[in-house]
């Protein structure tokens, strides 16, 4: 019986973990089937999302990358001499190509490096010059502006309007077509003042006398104030910042001698002799003087431990005797400057230098410095130290503390030629632009209408000095170089200390002619060089040679 019971136990069977495990295997096969279903049913989705719902949108994000917008630069309008004769011009770059930063760019090119100062050049505007913009056509990033000269002053003329141009690009980015173009607007010509053959005498002048020296050289109309020549030397080839000519740009930044500085309205320097004429009007037109005071040249002045001598009696010790007013200009003669100037006193003297335009903006539009007519107040401001006698010598002759830019003393000299007026330099000729837009007439007034103040002085005082720079210019004056030129001119030279290490003076010399009636007032500045009728004076002689003998 036990037996029984035994193998009956053996029989029996435990299938709990076969039931088990089947469940799992069925549950995770539903599960996987699951998310098959899932994520069919999510890419089904995902195609019906972006062939139907979003087609059309990334059909067009296709389009446009096949499809390029393109800014074409407008051209600037081209700047003329005073004649016609195109000084800088622009011309449409590659249509069918651009750049990388997404623009054709127009070519700007300048024709004369002789007038880069006076000219200017352009480069791509910074994002303050963005910001501060406020012309009639609007600058955008990338656009290009004008740096220095003309270009600065009239951007807003020059720069046009810039165009689109819409176009088929291949996957190497190629233009394979055009869709569509929006032609850009020219800015406006414009027509200068300059007298672009007479700039470029100038040019070959210092750099044949001078070639290693720093020089500037201005030419006035008198009666107007147009400016016919402005030239800086060493100058520069402005074509190198239009092409971004880093090499020639690093150059220019490095060199010691400076040719981006614009020594024409930026360059301060003790006048020198060119100073007297306008003292000598100053003494006039106060009473301190008339046309029959005499003053003995004693050949040096005596003022407690200093020696103040002239000229004359220095180089050669002679003396000139008794002196007037004409002929103390003729001969630069030092000893009746000193003696007129104790008279007039610092205070008068300075009163007259700035109602000849020292020590204040010309008003060119080009940045300039206003140099210094130095006072007892500004002595004592500036330096902590009182004004003595010693310094009214000094300033009565134009050394010491004065310091004056070429450009004011051209301006200053057309006063004296054109009978008592000072006149505003205009760097456009009037009259010849035609019909300018409303927004550009304001602008383009301001720089090419004349303006010219009188400053009330006896025409009979100004003959004495206009005789006395005549007389400087013929034999027995101190202009020499000019003793055999073929008209009449008025002048008067400069020889002016300098501090510099190398211990030689500022050579100048400024004159108009003819003198009867004048058409140009010419100034010529020398930097450490010497004697003004030694080395500027031959300049200028050069310079008016050619500007009174060429063929129109």
């Amino acid at each position: 019986m036990w037996r029984k019971r035994i193998s009956k136990r053996k029989k029996s069977v435990d299938f709990s973990f076969e039931v088990k495990g089947d469940l799992l295997e069925r549950f995770f096969s539903l599960v996987l089937v699951l998310c098959f279903i899932l994520s069919f049913s999510a890419l089904l989705l995902r195609l019906f999302s972006l062939t139907i719902v979003k087609g059309a949108f990334y059909k067009s994000l296709s389009e446009e990358n096949r499809l390029k917008e393109i800014t074409i630069e407008a051209p600037r309008g081209e700047i003329l001499d005073r004649k016609g004769y195109v000084i800088a011009k622009s011309d449409l770059g590659n249509l069918l190509g651009f750049k990388k930063d997404g623009r054709i760019r127009s070519k700007r090119e300048y024709l004369f490096s002789s007038a880069a100062h006076f000219v200017g050049y352009i480069q791509e505007a910074n994002k303050e010059e963005i910001k501060e913009s406020h012309c009639y056509f609007p600058l955008n990033l990338g656009d290009r502006v004008g740096k220095a000269g003309l270009e600065k002053l009239f951007d807003c003329i020059l720069r046009g309007s810039n165009g689109k141009k819409l176009v088929e690009v291949n996957a190497l980015g190629k233009v394979v077509r055009e869709i569509a173009v929006d032609q850009p607007k020219k800015g406006l010509n414009l027509r200068s003042s300059l007298d672009i053959f007479l700039q470029e005498k100038v040019k070959k002048t210092v750099e044949s006398k001078v070639p290693d020296k720093k020089a500037a050289v201005v030419a006035l109309k008198p009666s107007t104030g147009e400016v016919l020549a402005y030239f800086s030397y060493p100058d520069f080839n402005p074509n190198a910042f239009v092409r971004n000519d880093s090499e020639k740009i690093k150059m220019y930044l490095s060199d010691k001698s400076k040719p981006l500085f614009d020594r024409v309205a930026n360059g301060v320097y003790p006048p020198g002799s060119t100073f007297k004429p306008f003292v000598a009007i100053a003494a006039l037109e106060e009473g301190v003087i008339d046309e029959k005071t005499k003053i003995e040249d004693t050949g040096t002045v005596k003022l407690g431990p200093q020696t103040f001598g002239n000229w004359y009696f220095l180089e050669y010790g002679k003396k000139e005797g008794l002196v007037d007013v004409v002929k103390a200009i003729q001969r630069s003669n030092d000893i009746f400057f000193y003696k007129v100037g104790e008279k007039l006193g610092v205070d008068r003297i300075g009163k007259w230098a700035m109602k000849f335009g020292f020590s204040k903006l010309t008003g060119i539009g080009f940045p300039e410095k206003v140099g210094v007519v130095p006072s007892d107040f500004w002595k004592r401001t500036t330096l902590g130290y009182r004004w003595y006698l010693g310094d009214t010598y000094n300033l009565s002759i134009g050394q010491g503390y004065l310091l004056v830019t070429p450009l004011q003393l051209a301006v200053a000299t057309s006063s004296i030629a054109n009978g008592g007026r000072l006149c505003k330099p205009l760097v456009l000729r009037p009259g010849f632009q035609k019909n300018p837009p409303v927004w550009a007439k304001e602008i383009l007034k301001k720089y090419s209408s004349p303006f010219c103040k009188n400053l009330g002085i006896s025409q009979r005082n100004l003959e004495l000095v206009r005789e006395g720079m005549k007389k400087a210019c013929e034999r027995g004056g101190t202009g020499y170089p000019f003793f055999d030129f073929k008209i009449k001119v008025g002048c008067k030279t400069g020889t002016a200390q300098s501090e510099r290490p190398s211990g030689l003076p500022h050579a100048w010399f400024t004159v108009f002619a003819p003198f009867d009636k004048p058409e140009i007032v010419l100034v010529v500045l020398v930097e450490e060089a010497g004697q003004g009728s030694d080395v500027a004076a031959p300049i200028a002689k050069e310079i008016l040679e050619y500007y009174f003998g060429r063929e129109e």
